[in-house]
This record gives C-alpha cells, sequence and structure tokens, in this order.
C-alpha cells in the first residue's frame, strides 16, 4: 500500500528573544558609533547571540538600522497615539501627542542620529534617505492620517494634512531642538516643556481649529 506523501512541518518561528536583544544592542550601538562604526560582529556580541542569528532576523546592517530607527521611534513614540479617539476636546490628544514626539526627538539616542545625519556624507550615501523614512517620514505619516480622520469628523480643518503634520512637528522642534543639535548645553524643566508644548498646540489649533472651517 502505497503511503501518503509527508509533508515537512514548518519551521519553528525565530525567537523573539533574541530579535529583541539584537534590536536593543542596534539601538544602542547606531547612536554611539555611528552607522560605519558598528558591524554586525558587535551586534551579535553586544546581543549575545551569534552573527548567523542576526543575519537570520536581519538580512544586512541597512535593514538592521532602519529597524532599530523604528523600534526607538516606536518605543517613545507608540503607533496608537495617532488613533483617532474622539473621546473629549482634541487638545487634549494633540497635547498627548506632542509630549511623545518631543521626548523622542530630545532623547540622547535621537541627538546622536540626528547628528550623524549632519556630519559630511559621501554624495551617493544612502543613509540619509533611510534614516528619513525610516523614523521622521513614517511619523509624519501617521501623524496626517490622524489629522484626516480628525478633520472628516469635524474636530479640525485641515485642508492639506501632510503640510499640516510637518508644520506641527517643525513647531515642537523649535529653539530647543536646535539647541540640542549643536551641542548647547540644555536645561529645560518639565514647567518649560509643558509650556512649549501647550504653546505649540494651541497655535496649531488657532490654525486648524474647527472654527476654520
Amino acid at each position: 500500500m502505497t503511503q501518503p506523501a509527508r509533508h515537512a512541518s514548518p519551521g519553528r518561528p525565530k525567537d523573539l528573544e533574541k530579535r529583541a536583544a539584537i534590536l536593543d544592542a542596534a539601538k544602542t550601538l547606531f547612536p554611539r558609533r555611528g552607522y560605519a562604526g558598528v558591524s554586525m560582529d558587535a551586534i551579535a556580541q553586544a546581543a549575545g547571540v551569534s552573527k548567523l542569528t542576526v543575519y537570520s532576523h536581519f538580512q544586512d546592517k541597512d535593514t538592521l538600522f532602519v529597524e532599530a530607527v523604528k523600534a526607538k521611534c516606536e518605543d517613545l513614540l507608540p503607533s496608537d497615539l495617532f488613533v483617532a479617539r474622539f473621546e473629549g476636546p482634541i487638545r487634549g490628544q494633540l497635547v498627548r501627542i506632542a509630549h511623545a514626539f518631543f521626548r523622542l526627538i530630545t532623547s540622547d539616542e535621537a541627538i546622536a542620529i540626528h547628528r550623524i545625519m549632519s556630519r559630511q556624507l559621501p554624495e551617493d550615501s544612502h543613509l540619509p534617505k533611510m534614516f528619513w523614512e525610516a523614523g521622521p517620514k513614517r511619523t509624519q505619516e501617521a501623524f496626517a492620517t490622524f489629522l484626516r480622520a480628525e478633520d472628516a469628523a469635524g474636530e479640525l480643518h485641515v485642508p492639506d494634512a501632510s503640510l499640516a503634520a510637518s508644520q506641527f512637528f517643525c513647531l515642537l522642534k523649535g529653539e530647543y531642538h536646535a539647541r540640542l543639535l549643536c551641542g548647547y548645553p540644555e536645561h529645560f524643566t518639565p514647567a518649560d516643556v509643558d509650556a512649549h508644548v501647550e504653546a505649540t498646540v494651541d497655535l496649531f489649533l488657532r490654525a486648524y481649529g474647527p472654527g476654520r472651517r
């Protein structure tokens, strides 16, 4: 009697703990040493895994860099912040988004990565484009989607959501972020941050609040 053909069982899922350890190592090493100063061997050593394991999760250093930037953004600016909730005044949700964004852009790791991007790189370097698409562009697009939902619900009047998202984040960066990038010793207090964030949100609402419709 002919035995039915046996199909190979699906492979075991990748070890999520090892993947997380690799990402944690990448989030630490890239800002500290710069893109060129980090090797896959160094990532493997810091994560406590083999280089083969690193490559099994991330096919190359470019992929790992992009995923590390995305993971850092998700740590401090989780995607669920951009879900339009329609619970209470829109100002409250904008303030929460603004605080999270400000924490992200003023973090030591974010400042270090921005400084890497500001260094003189070869004209054909793909690093700035990789960083922009993995971090700022994704964040801006997520916020633009949020603004479109709020506009459709009548909570805001935003004719151009992409432009408004860019304006909001540029306002939030303001002088504080510029000083940090320049290495100027900045010692802003929680009260300073609150005042900056709330003033920015209020200015944004004067431009795009529902009364502008």
